[in-house]
């Protein structure tokens, strides 16, 4: 494919995309397919010659469409948002051209620093304390992750080697892994699994904290395993505490938690993936006071401000503690500039050592919208999420389940767990709407998140009424009736 070709035909994938976009509500939200339905419909081998472009985008609706679950649809209502808009995916087919790949400064300086300044834009719109900002002298600063799970993962190993280093300088005769074996990090027991697994790629034990009867993680429960695990010779290193859970959209206690993790040198990060874009809008900022006493917070733009996966942002208060945990510099990655001062590589403050030029997503998006734009999009589904929990609270079948504070409701049908569970599979076997469960306690539990940009009122109520409506038919049943 030449210049010319190229220009053809990215034309008409724009014109493919923005269809796409503008019909998505008349495909089915999720797909009627069986695990290995794909198989059968492509050769078993890659072509010997090249192929038509045009016989592979009519594969596209023959192969591909079949088997997506369309998570831009106005009637996908599970997990949580993914984000989605026109500058976003123009800024990725800009990044995809320019094809930079990001490990230091030298190997390209627009990458490193514009990316150093759109994290620096991004806290100071979701209000962070200054000690998590670059600027021109900070001491922190921001990177883009990949996902949330990286970017816990990279502040526990950050962490595990703090203390590492201050253990042996104190006691030099304790090896690496004395200490490893000794170490203990806490969750609650309503983070997120990637905290768990976390634990286990590190290497160190995690322990869940018991969360309150609101699912919320407090200050006593933390203070109960710490005591109890000092006096059996443990060492506490790290605490995830979570804003927005996953199954309910809780928020821990950070004013209780903060000052403990400080006191006890452990680390704190904060996991604000989902909630973390509501923090743009002053009215939801309460909602992570305490914030100063972390070490490390992180939230995905790529959930909820419309920013296309992936682009998780993860900031530190002293990115020596990663840089410290992390640094590597072989001669072939070494340059003039690098002992300046003034420059970053981002090689050290993540996993992998190659990375996109995704803070192109952040510019685009962020000067495209206005903060203004991006806060009414975030009010918007909050409207819309209190519209859905109206619906359900007119109902005295069924409750509520947790507090609706952003844009998730948690719901049932007042009975068992079999009934419920009868009530997801009827709601996504019609595949009219899609939804995903959670377990609070031994609660089974409806989750209805607004995802979609372009979901409107009518989708919501909609998708009440064919919730009522299964509902209705569910309980009239043999065996169903109240």
């Amino acid at each position: 494919m030449n210049a010319a070709e190229f220009r053809k035909r990215g034309k008409h994938m724009v014109d493919y995309i923005a269809d796409y976009l503008e019909q998505i509500e008349t495909r089915q939200v999720f797909p009627d397919v069986e695990p290995g339905y794909l198989r059968p419909l492509i050769p078993d081998a890659a072509p010997e010659e090249g192929e038509a472009y045009e016989d592979i985008i009519n594969d596209v609706e023959r192969v591909i469409m079949p088997g997506v679950t369309h998570w831009h649809s106005p009637y996908f209502f599970a997990y949580f948002p993914t984000g989605n808009s026109y500058p976003a995916m123009l800024a990725d087919m800009l990044c995809g051209a320019i094809g930079c790949i990001g490990f230091s400064w030298a190997s390209s300086p627009a990458c490193t620093e514009l990316e150093t300044v759109m994290l620096d834009w991004l806290g100071k719109m979701v209000g962070l304390p200054e000690q998590f900002l670059a600027g021109c002298k900070g001491e922190g600063g921001g990177v883009i992750q990949g996902t949330a799970s990286e970017a816990t993962l990279m502040a526990l190993l950050a962490a595990r080697m703090k203390v590492t280093k201050r253990l042996k300088s104190e006691n030099p005769r304790l090896t690496e892994a004395e200490i490893l074996s000794r170490m203990v990090a806490y969750s609650s027991d309503q983070a997120h699994s990637s905290v768990e697994r976390a634990g286990l790629i590190s290497g160190v034990r995690m322990k869940k904290i018991p969360s309150n009867g609101k699912f919320e993680a407090r200050g006593q429960a933390l203070k109960d395993a710490l005591q109890e695990d000092k006096a059996n010779g443990l060492i506490p290193v790290f605490f995830c505490a979570t804003l927005g859970t996953t199954a309910s959209c809780s928020f821990d206690n950070l004013m209780e938690l903060g000052p403990i993790c400080n006191a006890e040198n452990i680390w704190m990060h904060v996991d604000a993936a989902y909630a973390g874009s509501a923090f743009i809008c002053p009215e939801f900022r309460y909602l992570m006071k305490g914030v100063e006493f972390a070490d490390s917070f992180n939230f995905n733009p790529h959930k909820w401000l419309l920013v296309n996966f992936d682009c998780s942002a993860f900031w530190v208060k002293k990115r020596s503690d990663l840089i410290g945990a992390f640094k590597m510099d072989p001669v072939y990655l070494q340059y003039d500039q690098q002992e300046s001062g003034l420059v970053t590589d981002y090689r050290h403050w993540q996993i992998p050592l190659g990375r996109r030029f995704r803070s192109l997503k952040l510019w685009f998006v962020f000067r495209m919208y206005g903060v203004k734009g991006l806060q009414e999009h975030i009010r918007k589904h909050i409207r819309l999420a209190n519209e859905f929990l109206d619906y359900v609270k007119q109902d005295e079948r069924f409750e509520i389940c947790a507090q609706v504070i952003l844009g998730l409701v948690c719901f049932r049908l007042k009975g068992s767990n079999e009934w419920n569970k009868t009530l997801l599979q009827k709601i996504n076997n019609s595949k009219k709407i899609h939804l995903v469960p959670c377990c609070l306690g031994s609660t089974f539990v409806l989750r209805f998140a607004i995802c979609a940009r372009t979901v409107e009122s009518s989708h919501i109520k909609f998708a009440w009424k064919h919730i009522e409506q299964l509902a209705t038919e569910l309980l009239s049943t043999e065996g169903g009736k109240q």
